[in-house]
C-alpha cells in the first residue's frame, strides 16, 4: 500500500507536470508556429488569428476587411457598417440618409441628426 506522503508527492508531480504541459514554451520556432494546436484550429475555422500564427487573417487586411464575417453579413443585409467594413452605408452620407429605413417611413428620425 502507498502511504500518504507518497501519495501527496505523485499528486504533486501530476499537478506539476500538468502545469508544465500546458506552459507557453515561446513563440514560434521553425516546424511549431504560434499559439496552440487549438487555437490554430480555432484560427483555421474561423477565419481569425487568435493563435498569431495566421497573419493573413487578421481584421483589416487585403485577405479579412474589418469586423468578423457575421458582421458583415449583417451589414450587407441591413445596409449597416457595424463591422467598419462598408464606410458607405454608414448614416449621414449621401447614399445612407440619417436613421433607419423604418424611422424615416414612420417621421421619428430628424432630418438633422447628421448636423
Amino acid at each position: 500500500m502507498f502511504h500518504r506522503s507518497t501519495l501527496r508527492g505523485v499528486a504533486a508531480a501530476v499537478a506539476v507536470l500538468g502545469l508544465a504541459a500546458c506552459a507557453d514554451h515561446g513563440g514560434s520556432r521553425p516546424g511549431n508556429p504560434s499559439g496552440t494546436a487549438a487555437e490554430r484550429a480555432v484560427d483555421r475555422a474561423a477565419g481569425t488569428n487568435t493563435s498569431g500564427a495566421y497573419p493573413a487573417q487578421s481584421d483589416g487586411t487585403r485577405a479579412n476587411p474589418p469586423g468578423t464575417a457575421a458582421e458583415r453579413t449583417l451589414d450587407r443585409a441591413a445596409g449597416t457598417d457595424t463591422s467598419g467594413a462598408y464606410p458607405r452605408q454608414r448614416d449621414c452620407t449621401a447614399s445612407n440618409p440619417p436613421g433607419t429605413a423604418v424611422s424615416r417611413a414612420l417621421g421619428t428620425t430628424s432630418p438633422n441628426d447628421c448636423r
